[in-house]
């Protein structure tokens, strides 16, 4: 049986047996929550315990590997552009798909007051949170590390990218001796460091069961009406994104099979699921893009990390979707050019969702601000955000695995129309 096979099986088992927890009530069962619950924190903590080597080290090494500079700026340079096309085509689909959708949801007068009440409170006690949401000029600044080894330590995986990047180019201004004995050095740590990964991964079925039976105990089946609704359109949107634009791009424009597209993207989805993280899932990813879909090293090992820390297509969908609910939920008509405003915010906004559950959420309040709607209502979507938050980090790993195969492809045409150095 497949690795594949396992995780599946695993995360179908643990939220059965999560809701099943859930509808019994039952003490004893419930008890089993928290001896499972620790596992599944050991198993993302070592996964995460694996990526700043891992990229760091990916980074440097697939830089200094490049036939020349020019490739790691046309990789980046292709990037961006495929990052904004993609963004505005998300934030445009869920703008024109989620009113209608939401129009179909029965709002109880009494259940919108309560609703109302219960997003006010929740978002005073997100306060501390939506604090800590850097401006433009500080994400812009903060991208250049005052201190790499903190910025590994915080996690901060886009300055550590900057840095990596920097420093793969320094190396490869050294003497040739001094350049291969570093490119050596950091490609057995980046070599160490997959090897990590394929031992955690490994483990996979057991993390992914111990993280669906408590995610599913708390869920059980309690919610209900308007939120049901919400979550129900959230996950629809992002579903039908990913099945009639993200898949087709990725056969059409990175030139692979369906069935090899989604057996490659598949292990960083149900990582991505079940842990809702970008990052938590790059190990999985790199592996696959590697062993499954045949990608060129440069994407691997450069472009993954930067699409992992910064594309967030789940994201532009999932924050579009959530305005639309809030405003629905308060009465407020959208105009055309308050959509396009949400828009245009939402694609630049998605740039700075740190890579946590719920980061999208968190980072709602300036598309809510420029929108012109409750900044209360963010409070209403925190309370109810893991199930969406699910779809969207699978979105957001789709869209990485995407945007690997299209590039991908793109690098092997240059390099094949490329003539080789006299």
């Amino acid at each position: 049986m497949s690795l594949t096979t396992k995780v599946l099986i695993a995360l179908a088992l643990g939220m059965a047996v999560g809701i099943a927890i859930s509808v019994a009530q039952s003490p004893t069962l419930s008890a089993l929550v928290p001896i499972v619950e620790p596992l599944g924190t050991l198993w993302i903590n070592a996964i995460r315990m694996t990526v700043v080597p891992l990229v760091m080290g990916s980074i440097i090494v697939g830089v200094t590997s490049a036939p020349d500079t020019r490739t790691i700026g046309r990789i980046g340079t292709r990037a961006l552009v495929f990052f904004l096309v993609v963004l505005v085509i998300a934030g445009t689909f869920a703008a024109v798909v989620t009113p209608p959708l939401m129009a179909l949801i029965p709002l109880d007068p009494a259940a919108v007051a309560s609703l109302r009440e219960s997003g006010a409170t929740a978002a005073s006690a997100a306060s501390e949170s939506v604090k800590k949401i850097p401006t433009f000029a500080q994400w812009l600044t903060d991208l250049v590390p005052v201190n790499p080894v903190k910025a590994a330590a915080d996690g901060a995986m886009l300055p550590l990218i900057v840095f990596s990047v920097f420093f793969g180019l320094a190396i490869t201004r050294l003497t040739p001796d001094a350049r291969d004995l570093m490119t050596r050095f950091f490609r057995g740590i980046a070599d160490a460091a997959l090897t990590l990964v394929r031992w955690v991964l490994d483990a996979a079925p057991i993390g992914v069961f111990a993280l669906a039976v408590p995610l599913a105990a708390k869920l059980g089946l309690s919610a209900a009406g308007a939120l049901i609704g919400y979550i129900v359109v959230t996950a629809v949107v992002l579903t039908v994104f990913s099945a009639v634009f993200l898949y087709p791009l990725a056969i059409i424009g990175g030139r692979v099979g369906l069935g090899d597209f989604a057996r490659g993207a598949f292990p960083g989805q149900a990582v991505a699921f079940s842990a809702r993280s970008s990052l938590a899932a790059l190990p999985a990813m790199m592996e696959s893009a590697r062993s499954r879909l045949k990608l060129p090293e440069g994407i691997t090992a450069f472009f993954l990390p930067l699409a992992a820390s910064t594309f967030r297509v789940g994201g532009a969908l999932g924050l579009t979707t959530g305005v639309v609910f809030i405003a629905r939920l308060y009465g407020i008509d959208l105009a055309p050019a308050q959509m396009a405003t949400i828009v245009l915010t939402v694609v630049l906004t998605t740039f700075s969702v740190p890579g946590i559950p719920a980061g999208s959420i968190i980072v709602m309040v300036p598309v809510l601000l420029a929108a012109g709607l409750p900044v209360a209502g963010m409070g209403i979507l925190l309370g109810v955000d893991t199930i969406p938050d699910m779809f969207r980090t699978t979105a957001n790993v789709t869209g990485d695995m995407v945007a690997a195969a299209v590039l991908g492809r793109g690098e092997e045409r240059e390099g094949a129309a490329t003539p080789p150095a006299s």
